[in-house]
């Protein structure tokens, strides 16, 4: 005996209105299990490192504008003392392509010591960036630096991998039109580092040797200028 059709699209829009009920859910549930951890630049406690989230670089080396005003509050907290080093994580998966030493050359431009800044060239993702600072970097405690929409993503991925997390955000300018898309976006990624972080925990792209970030910046340093 067939189903009736009518039965059967009830049944479809139950299911769909279950699936939009568990996705939003989550959704809330990583947005106030990060938001509790984010404090003003001020009143953030010291860490072992600051942590600045990679965004877009033009191809002609320019910073987009939501990576320029990481790197400024990453900045600004290494002036305010909250650290002594500086993780800086993104993508270079390609040689026509680097966010870190994008990242690396402004600080040192600022005046912050090369051996004082790490570069992590394989945070190809939120999760990867976060798991390699504990893995490979050592850290332990950490303030974490991106905006607002994605740093409580950021804080609860880091707190489900043990670090002691905490964030500022870097919402200096108004980014325009782009931003209900990025929010949109970000749901769907908070569902998805949720399932990362309590049940698939996967390895990063790359692992490797321990480069604890209590020591020489310069051990990630890949250019032979730099040295």
């Amino acid at each position: 005996m067939n189903t009736h059709p009518h039965k059967t699209q009830k049944i479809i829009a139950l299911l769909a209105a279950l699936f939009l009920i568990l996705l939003l859910s989550i959704n809330y549930y990583v947005r106030i299990s990060g938001a509790r951890y984010i404090r003003e630049a001020g009143q953030v406690p010291r860490a072992d490192a600051v942590l600045i989230l990679g965004a877009y670089v033009y191809p002609d080396g320019t910073m987009s504008p939501m990576l320029a005003d990481r790197i400024t509050v990453g900045y600004r907290l290494y002036e305010k003392g909250k650290v002594q080093k500086i993780l800086v994580s993104g993508d270079h998966g390609r040689k026509d392509y680097d966010e870190v030493n994008t990242m690396k050359s402004y600080l040192k431009q600022q005046g912050i010591p090369a051996q004082n800044v790490f570069m992590d060239h394989a945070g190809f993702s939120t999760y990867e960036s976060l798991y390699r600072a504990r893995d490979i970097f050592k850290v332990k405690k950490i303030i974490i630096v991106t905006q607002h929409y994605h740093l409580m993503r950021a804080i609860f991925i880091a707190r489900e991998l043990g670090l002691e997390a905490y964030g500022v955000n870097s919402d200096l300018h108004n980014y325009g039109d782009v931003m209900p898309r990025y929010e949109l976006r970000e749901i769907a990624a908070r569902n998805k580092d949720f399932f990362m972080c309590r049940v698939l925990k996967p390895k990063p792209t790359f692992l490797g040797g321990a480069i604890p970030v209590f020591g020489d910046g310069r051990a990630t340093d890949d250019k032979p200028e730099q040295q």
